[in-house]
């Protein structure tokens, strides 16, 4: 990054207060539940975990708005819950953390998702997840389509997080893309790699290497097949960019008529990736929203993930910090 100046990306993050953006995909509730290991369970060769604390945070789309927010943007989100505690329990996360939840409808007939996750000394035990998977309804989505058409006009951008958890149907991207389009709005999708034809002439998707390789039908294992897969996307998608994270690896940025922009990570510490995907989109995209180029928001979103990581949990970072390790990596 040092080629990169401070000063540049400090302007554009300073505007990440004015940017407004929606969020539309899967809203998930994740659990967590601390404790310690200390024995082997007599019952079966499992570790018997004894419980310290428990907590909830917002997960998937709703973890997406949760990260616009503690960056300092304005975040709306769009998506369905069930009628039960876990979804009251995740409205009330969501409103403490000031997102806007106009756009959060309840499916009677669906349970909210969850995931949760059992940790002992910073190590993810095990993980249960409760979930519905089939499309919402046409008239819950029909509910969103209408959120969308409202709220579109009053943001700079639109993120579409697809966790395959049924929000995300051809119909609402289709609908939700064109709307945005027809604004001049920035359009990122978090990509469900099994809905990989619905994603055609959005800005950017921000698949991982796992997926990434999924979508174009070969394994990714050099720089050579690597790019070999970002130029297949781009010329698929029809899309401004591509944006496919590597993990340790970093990320590697395509851009039409360009070459591929390889991104070392700046992670010092990995604790948890649980949401780094999460954050990778929220900060690409306020950046975006906020004049950055596709580099400097890849640049950008690179450093917020190194930080995330290196906590334990679903975990967000602020300003404060993202500008703190920009400074680092820029003038180190």
């Amino acid at each position: 990054m040092k080629f990169l100046n401070f000063a540049r990306l400090s302007q554009v993050i300073s505007r990440f207060n004015k940017a407004k953006v929606l969020v539309v995909g899967d809203l998930i509730l994740d659990e967590f539940i601390w404790g310690k290991v200390s024995r082997i369970s007599p019952e079966a060769p499992v570790p018997v975990v004894w419980v310290d604390s428990e907590n909830f945070m917002p997960g998937g789309a709703s973890n997406v708005a949760n990260n616009i927010r503690c960056l300092g943007g304005e975040a709306h989100l769009a998506g369905v819950v069930g009628d039960d505690s876990r979804g009251e329990i995740l409205r009330s996360q969501l409103h403490k953390k000031g997102v806007n939840c106009e756009g959060v409808f309840t499916d009677h007939k669906r349970p909210t998702t969850q995931k949760t996750r059992v940790i002992a000394h910073h190590q993810q035990v095990v993980r249960i997840d409760r979930e519905e998977l089939q499309p919402v309804p046409d008239s819950v989505l029909d509910q969103i389509l209408d959120f969308i058409r409202k709220k579109i006009t009053e943001v700079d951008a639109l993120i579409i997080e697809d966790y395959g958890k049924g929000v995300i149907v051809e119909r609402l991207v289709r609908e939700s893309v064109k709307m945005a389009k027809s604004h001049n709005r920035v359009i990122t999708v978090d990509p469900k790699e099994s809905h990989f034809s619905y994603y055609k002439g959005v800005t950017t998707i921000t698949p991982n290497h796992h997926e990434a390789a999924s979508m174009v039908g070969f394994t990714i294992k050099d720089d050579y097949t690597l790019e070999k897969a970002g130029q297949k996307l781009l010329e698929k998608l029809k899309g401004e960019s591509i944006l496919i994270t590597l993990g340790e690896d970093g990320m590697a940025l395509f851009q039409q008529g360009r070459k591929m922009e390889k991104i070392p990570t700046v992670a010092q510490e990995v604790f948890d990736v649980s949401g780094a995907g999460d954050t990778v989109i929220s900060a690409y995209t306020l950046a975006r929203a906020s004049k950055a180029t596709a580099s400097e928001a890849a640049h950008i979103s690179n450093c917020a993930a190194g930080i995330v990581v290196g906590k334990v949990g679903v975990a967000v970072t602020s300003q404060e910090e993202l500008l703190k390790r920009i400074k680092k990596e820029v003038k180190g």
